[in-house]
């Protein structure tokens, strides 16, 4: 009894002290939110005074001009042939890296720390700063865009890819290699087999995602719509524009369309047999193969060679000076904003998020009802984000600010689908029980659909910030704040050693990111 007792005092305190830690955590979050939306200097008057220049701005693009729709159909098609190629190279090279990765499957910790220090470093930089290199070194067109989106995804699909194996169980592999079998052929034969389903199903977001950047590619000359895009806006044809987005929003209602049948068919949703592997495998490969149509020359210069080398000297050897200056024309004060843009605009759209997901799941509103909520969210996800760093300036001036605004659209956009699919793979049991027993819907919501919600919110949550910190690095190419215009000068004047400075100060702030969501997780 004495024992009992003694165990039941030891774990109250354990209790006690967990709820302690909790709620210091989530003081010091509510601060560090606040203070990223000081910095970022936010101003709600600023929002209800000149919001309607953000309405005239899009009134301009709509209606559409429908008579340039000609003109945008072949690099439309370059832009989803640039995707597709470059998440299927980046997918298979991935998947191959994640054994690489796991730490479950490899057992030299030297052979993973490098590879984890690599795929982490290459995370780390944006899509657009991998293109803007690759132009650098395989000259302007699709080419540097495929191979940009191809990198960008090996990176990510590697780390999903690592992290998914490590939950595995290796049983199986463990029994294949006992008798025998080398550790690629056990690896093929059981591991791939179960991972294959969630990998592919994972590559199908990314592939997404990178109908997106590929539209902005063209900034940098990385080919695509991008090039029509960024030159119709530079002219100020914004009917044009408009045009732009709504080919680029039929693009990606079409392609995610076939990847929610895919998902479906790869999550048994939908019956599988031999004869649909097989016609699907085929069409696969066929628009793989198409795809890669739109990559004509992937031959390096001399010149392109110097500018690797210059580039891996740059950030070998970054300008310390620089990266330690002080003042706002420093690294840090413009890390520090480029932080404060990322956080302040991930928490603003997860709350619009939120609200959103309530109009897009069947599970609260009719089928009609949350299709046209889908519709709105999928135009949402669908503009380009220097077009809304654009339609913000207009509203709040060049800033910081209209850069958090930009990183609340693109949150919500992404936000509202991962929320949207976690609510309709929910049991609701539990939230039916208390229906049926006269719970109000608010008191449902609070009691039921929060606690048994708000891991897969919180995940997909930390998720948008790791992606809106590197995507906010770029903001200052259309004078959204952040550090993304010094980068971008520094490149396009080979000053590879303040990029280096720069790249090194956002790597370390994406892993301290990434630490931090893991030890949120052990908290909560």
């Amino acid at each position: 009894m004495r024992i009992l007792n003694s165990y039941m005092v030891v774990r109250m305190k354990s209790m006690n002290r967990m709820k302690a830690i909790r709620r210091i955590t989530t003081l010091v979050m509510l601060f560090i939110i606040i203070f990223c939306f000081a910095v970022t200097g936010f101003d709600m008057n600023v929002i209800i005074n000149r919001g309607s220049q953000a309405v005239l701005f899009i009134k301009r693009m709509f209606p559409p001009d429908t008579g340039y729709c000609g003109k945008i159909i072949e690099p439309l098609i370059k832009t989803v042939q640039m995707s597709i190629a470059g998440t299927f190279i980046g997918a298979v090279f991935g998947l191959f890296t994640a054994f690489l990765y796991a730490g479950n499957l490899i057992k030299k910790p030297y052979v993973r720390i490098v590879v984890r220090v690599i795929v982490q470093c290459v995370r780390t930089i944006p899509v657009l700063i991998l293109a803007l290199v690759a132009t650098f070194i395989w000259g302007l067109g699709a080419a540097a865009g495929t191979i940009a989106i191809a990198v960008s995804t090996w990176a990510v699909m590697a780390r999903i890819g690592g992290e998914d194996i490590e939950g595995l169980t290796l049983k199986p592999y463990e029994a294949v290699t006992a008798i025998g079998a080398g550790r690629f052929k056990a690896f093929s034969r059981t591991v791939i087999i179960e991972l294959l389903p969630g990998y592919l199903s994972n590559s199908l977001y990314v592939l997404e995602a990178n109908i997106r950047h590929a539209a902005i590619l063209g900034y940098v000359g990385a080919g695509g719509i991008g090039l029509l895009l960024n030159e119709k806006i530079s002219w100020r044809e914004y009917g044009r524009v408009g045009m732009i987005l709504v080919m680029l929003f039929v693009a990606v209602l079409v392609i995610e369309g076939i990847s929610t049948f895919l998902k479906a068919y790869l999550n048994g949703r939908i019956k599988r047999n031999t004869t649909a592997n097989v016609i699907i495998s085929v069409c696969i490969m066929a628009f793989f193969v198409y795809s890669l149509s739109a990559v004509k020359d992937v031959s390096t210069s001399k010149l392109g060679i110097k500018v690797v080398g210059a580039i891996m000297h740059g950030i070998t050897h970054p300008d310390w000076g620089y990266m330690f200056m002080t003042g706002e024309s420093g690294v840090m004060y413009l890390m520090l904003e480029t932080i404060a843009i990322a956080v302040a605009g991930t928490c603003a759209g997860a709350v619009f998020a939120a609200i959103l997901t309530l109009i897009n799941s069947r599970k609260f509103v009719p089928a009609p009802v949350a299709f046209i909520g889908r519709l709105v969210v999928m135009a949402i996800r669908t503009v380009p984000v220097y077009v809304y760093g654009l339609i913000f300036i207009r509203v709040t001036g060049p800033g910081s600010f209209a850069g958090m605004l930009t990183m609340m659209m693109c949150s919500i956009g992404l936000l509202t689908k991962r929320f949207t699919v976690a609510v309709d793979n929910w049991n609701m049991a539990s939230w039916n029980a208390c229906k049926c027993a006269g719970t109000g819907f608010i008191a449902r919501l609070r009691y039921v659909a929060v606690p048994e919600l708000k891991f897969q919110f919180k995940d997909a949550v930390m998720y948008r910030l790791d992606v809106n910190v590197r995507s906010a690095s770029t903001l200052g190419l259309v004078g959204a704040g952040g550090i993304g215009a010094p980068l971008i000068v520094y490149m396009n004047n080979y000053r590879w050693d303040a990029v280096g400075s720069i790249l090194i100060v956002l790597f370390v702030v994406v892993l301290l990111i990434e630490l931090l969501s893991k030890c949120l997780k052990r908290i909560h």
